[in-house]
Order: structure tokens, then sequence, then C-alpha cells
């Protein structure tokens, strides 16, 4: 099984990056945050998890190994395969998603595109208990959670229209120092990525 890819980043395709790994190129689904880091022709580094299905053979590839553990936590909840713990990875990103299950946010969960009311709820139900133990980075305090979830809304905004979260991540920042209501902070954000 492989674990680790180091490579020079070949293509980025939708949720996915073509690494060249000496000479052979790997198809890594990831989430977000990876892709948006993700530069063709530079060097990346991904931890990945091998998923084996009768028809195919997959890989998804994660910054660090906390965020690959939260994939695999996720994994293991009935209803939420590989694709849709990505989507969760994507939508709230693993800081995101681990304070969102230990505060019990079921409707911060069920905001990720194919996460309904009833799985949200059965993810907080198996893993709020295994998302903080040692040797993982520790959750963020719950006002820290709380702004979390302000900013999801915003990076949800935008990524609805079809912008990625690492396209969105910096000017998100930006547009909650000129206001406090998201509706304002959508249209700031809106200018600086058509300007």
């Amino acid at each position: 099984m492989i674990s680790r890819l180091k490579g020079r980043v070949w293509d980025i395709e939708s949720g996915c990056v073509i690494l060249d790994v000496s000479g052979v190129g790997y198809e890594v689904k990831a989430p977000e945050d990876v892709l948006a880091q993700a530069r063709e022709g530079e060097e990346i580094e991904v931890f990945v998890r091998t998923t084996v299905r009768e028809d195919d053979i997959s890989f998804f590839g994660f910054l660090n190994r906390d965020q690959r553990a939260l994939f695999d936590m996720l994994r293991d909840v009935k209803g939420c395969g590989a694709r849709t713990s990505l989507a969760v990875l994507s939508t709230l990103g693993d800081t995101g998603c681990r304070a969102a299950i230990s505060a019990q946010d079921a409707k911060m969960v069920a905001r990720t595109p194919g996460v309904g009311p009833k799985l949200a709820e059965r993810i907080i139900l198996e893993l709020k208990e295994k998302v903080n133990v040692p040797g993982m980075t520790p959750i963020p305090d719950q006002p820290a959670a709380k702004k979390e979830e302000a900013a999801d809304e915003l990076i949800q905004a935008l990524m609805s229209l079809g912008y990625r979260r690492g396209e969105v991540d910096d000017i998100a920042d930006k547009a909650r120092k000129e206001s406090d209501a998201v509706a304002d902070q959508i249209k700031f954000a809106l200018r600086m990525l058509s300007s």
C-alpha cells in the first residue's frame, strides 16, 4: 500500500492532482487545501490513502497525517464513503470539521454537498469522542469554532459561485476585515475576484 507520494505536479484537474513520481503519473484525489497549494511544475508531498474496489483503485492525498486520519474516521461512518469524506474535508477543512464534530454542530457538517441532516448527526455521534485524540493537533476552543462557522458561510457562498477554496481564502480574510455582515463580505470579495 502506498503511504506517501512526493513528486512534481504535472497537471491539476477537477478535484485531483496528477503527480509525476519518477516518470509515473499518479492521479491523486485531494481536498481543496491540497489543490490550492499545488502548482504545475512544482514538487509537493502528500500523505496517501489508497482505496481498492472491484473496478477501481483510487489514491487520496492529504497535507498531513492528521488530515488523513480524519479522512479515515469519516470513511468508517456508515453512508460516508471516500468521496463524501473528501467533500467534508474540502468544505470544512480538517480543523473546521473536527471543531464542528466536537461542538456537535450538525448544521455545519450538513453544509457539505451530499451530506444530509441524518448523515451529519451520524458523523457526530460516531466521531465526537475520536476527533480529539492525543497526538492530533488540538481543536480550537468554542469561540474559534463559531468564528470558523461564520468564515465558512462566506467561503461556501463564494465556492457555490464556482470559485475554488484556494482562490477565496485570502480574499475572504480581507472581506471579513471590511465588514461584519456576510452579505457585504460577499460583495467585497466578488469585487476583488473580478478585478
